[in-house]
């Protein structure tokens, strides 16, 4: 154990945990959490739960905490394409999952599974660190997923006056924005088509990544690079590669960018303490992510 680790009692049992979605192989997240609770001195399992393995679609993602609950499992991660068809089989929610209608941690406690979300806090977390004096009056994300809506909630957070949110599915923008204006205001938020794309960054302080393209199996930018100017801000929350096409080519043409490893080990420090009831060290996990970031494998995208 290290010097600054909090005591942690002798007879303290075991941590069971796992993350479940598709294509989850790669995934950092477990590595980040069992280093943490060695260093912390907790016995700690965090298995891999991949429905792509399984031969499961994502909407076995009930049976599979069903599982998870019935043979001791003290909680399960949850990502892509789960975030939001785990919601209906949860028997609470934290006020920031019931707000965000995406959950990302899910915790049992007490024969009760509980749906938390650490992405919306990851994010804003890492957006602090790294582009703290960043300008916030208009802000495009693009993508309204589970991912999108945590981002979006963030963003809503720490000041964003004007997000306009755009998807391939303009309903689904037009929904978040509609659940985003109910918490924090009507002319806050709006849903946007991809044809809007053009004219709404022209106008726009910062962009913000929110969906699969840049990873292996998705390569390619999201925007076309034209759009890209020196004076605009460009985060994204893919991570593997952390200088994927999109912050790659920012980064060429002059603009401030963060890339998605903030919000990946954030993330994980907030969802580590859910499980544990332990406060890991962020810095330490920052540590070791960049350890692990630099190692070979394909590229995935957040837990």
């Amino acid at each position: 154990m290290t010097e600054n680790a909090l005591p942690v009692p002798a007879d303290r049992p075991g941590v069971l945990v796992g993350l479940v979605g598709t294509g989850i192989g790669p995934s950092l997240t477990p590595p980040m959490h069992e280093r943490e609770a060695d260093e912390l001195g907790l016995r700690y399992l965090y298995r891999r739960l991949d429905l792509d393995v399984m031969g499961q679609p994502a909407t076995a993602v009930g049976d599979v905490l069903a599982a998870a609950r019935l043979v001791g499992y003290d909680g399960l991660n949850v990502t892509h394409p789960c975030k939001q068809l785990v919601l209906p089989h949860l028997d609470e929610l934290s006020p920031d999952a019931e707000a965000l209608g995406a959950v990302n941690t899910v915790v049992f406690r007490d024969g009760r599974a509980v749906g938390h979300n650490t992405d919306w806090s990851g994010f804003a977390r890492a957006f602090d660190r790294g582009l703290p004096d960043a300008a916030l009056d208009r802000v495009v994300l693009l993508g309204a997923g589970g991912a999108g809506a945590a981002v979006a909630h963030a963003l809503l957070t720490l000041g964003t006056r004007r997000l306009t949110i755009v998807d391939v599915d303009a309903a689904r923008a037009g929904e978040l924005a509609g659940a985003l204006g109910d918490r924090f205001g009507a002319d806050r938020a709006t849903g946007a088509a991809p044809a809007t794309l053009d004219a709404t960054l022209r106008e726009a302080d910062g962009l913000v990544h929110a969906t699969p393209t840049g990873m292996a199996a998705h390569p390619g930018l999201p925007v076309d690079a034209a759009l890209l100017r020196p004076d605009l801000w460009v985060a994204d929350i893919v991570y593997r590669p952390l200088e994927t096409e999109l912050v790659r080519t920012a980064r060429r043409l002059g603009c401030r960018v963060l890339d998605g490893g903030g919000m990946a080990v954030f993330q994980a420090v907030d969802a580590f303490r859910l499980f544990t009831g332990v406060e890991p060290d962020a810095e330490r996990m920052l540590a070791h992510f960049t350890e692990l970031v630099a190692g070979p494998g394909p590229d995935v995208r957040i837990s």
